[in-house]
């Protein structure tokens, strides 16, 4: 039986877009099936519950662009870009892989539509580096914001990625995960 537990946007307060279950990411194509669920490790689902929280007040939302990524998924995504400033090598494996790790973005609460981060959702640019002074004001504030966020809510985060967080310590007390664990295959034939 596997430690991860389904992600929804009702239960979560949450909006769920998985990039890699559609053709917009920066493979052009889908790597998951289009019915993907989104799932996390139970460990680390209290923590987006309380970033949600946090974000709420504020008249934000997490959307999710992706949280567990089988490990045969990080294979097929080094694939097309092995660079490790932006992808974990699957020979070491990926915090996503352990279902400890979420891709997550803020959308405004009224108009829905997400806030400008300066750069998009896996942009493989020195841009979507943490604290860059090169951007709009506004994307400075909003990453800001996000990272406040998530750090208050006990994630850390990965400096090369605004959108990237990752429990303390997962390489320590998380296994990697394969496609099979839940039963059910995630990933396209």
């Amino acid at each position: 039986m596997s430690s991860l537990v389904s992600i929804s946007p009702t239960a979560f307060n949450i909006e769920l877009a998985l990039a890699y279950a559609t053709a917009d990411n920066f493979t052009g194509c889908p790597v998951y099936r289009p019915d993907a669920e989104c799932w996390l490790h139970a460990d680390a689902a209290p923590l987006l519950t309380r970033a949600a929280a946090l974000a709420h007040p504020l008249g934000l939302r997490l959307r999710i662009r992706d949280a567990f990524r089988p490990t045969e998924a990080q294979w097929a995504l080094w694939s097309i870009c092995p660079d490790p400033e932006f992808l974990a090598d699957p020979h070491q494996g990926s915090t996503h892989s352990m279902g400890v790790a979420v891709d997550v973005e803020l959308v405004d609460i009224t108009t829905g539509q997400p806030l400008d981060m300066g750069t998009g959702f896996d942009a493989f640019t020195p841009q979507s580096h943490h604290a860059r002074l090169d951007l709009a004001p506004e994307a400075q504030r909003h990453r800001a914001i996000l990272l406040g966020l998530m750090i208050a809510a006990g994630w850390d985060f990965y400096r090369h990625e605004w959108w990237h967080y990752q429990m303390h310590d997962a390489r320590t007390l998380y296994p990697l995960l394969s496609d099979t664990v839940l039963g059910d295959r995630r990933m396209m034939p």
